[in-house]
């Protein structure tokens, strides 16, 4: 092959590359941003209720805080995904929310729930939003893991990124999993202090932003 067609040929799947780059990047067509004063619900266990903390120290009130949203506080201690998703139509009834914030998964991953019904029970919580005409949007617990609290590593459990994927919602993916796994962070071995759930509203805030819902 001689030099000038090698160099031609480079250069033709350099733009192949490009243009399939660019493509992609214009396929993730952003949603709109929700204006202040508008009402949002946090559901979700202890991690959103604040265990350890006050509610005005959890990471609800402070995402209102950097968002000008009313930013209601869903969150039950010990809670599953089965008991939220009791929980859930009267929530929808009494505040309306235009965005609805899931995080749950972690208690039914700690008492060992057969994950089929988790995922089940979260394609329900997601499918009832959506008939309510509210966006959701779904966050990660990291998997319950030895290895991963000594190491200071946790990771989500896998299926949160099936559930997103089937139910065309945006991830959360790594905020709840960053915190928790830094016991700087933690005021127990479960749940964030203070500075933790700080932490937490400033990742959460990000990526909502990256998904176009704040500015």
């Amino acid at each position: 092959m001689s030099t000038p067609f090698l160099a031609q040929s480079i250069r033709q799947l350099l733009l192949l590359f490009a243009v399939i780059v660019l493509t992609a990047a214009c396929s993730k067509v952003k949603e709109e941003a929700i204006p202040p004063g508008s009402v949002v619900l946090a559901l979700g266990d202890s991690l959103t209720d604040g265990a350890g903390v006050t509610r005005e120290e959890a990471w609800p009130n402070l995402l209102a805080g950097k968002t000008g949203w009313v930013v209601i506080n869903g969150g039950v201690s010990g809670d599953t995904s089965e008991g939220a998703l009791r929980r859930l139509p009267s929530l929808l009834e009494q505040h309306a929310p235009v965005l609805v914030l899931v995080a749950l998964g972690g208690n039914d991953m700690l008492r060992h729930i057969p994950q089929a019904e988790t995922v089940a029970n979260l394609e329900k919580i997601i499918a009832l939003i959506k008939a309510r005409g509210a966006k959701p949007v779904l966050l990660a617990t990291p998997q319950p893991s030895i290895a991963g609290a000594v190491f200071q590593h946790l990771s989500a459990a896998d299926f949160y990124r099936q559930v997103a994927g089937a139910q065309k919602v945006p991830l959360i993916k790594d905020a709840i999993a960053e915190v928790i796994s830094d016991p700087q962070l933690k005021g127990d071995p479960l749940h964030p202090n203070t500075a933790g759930h700080v932490l937490l509203s400033e990742k959460i805030f990000n990526d909502l932003k990256s998904f176009g819902y704040t500015r």
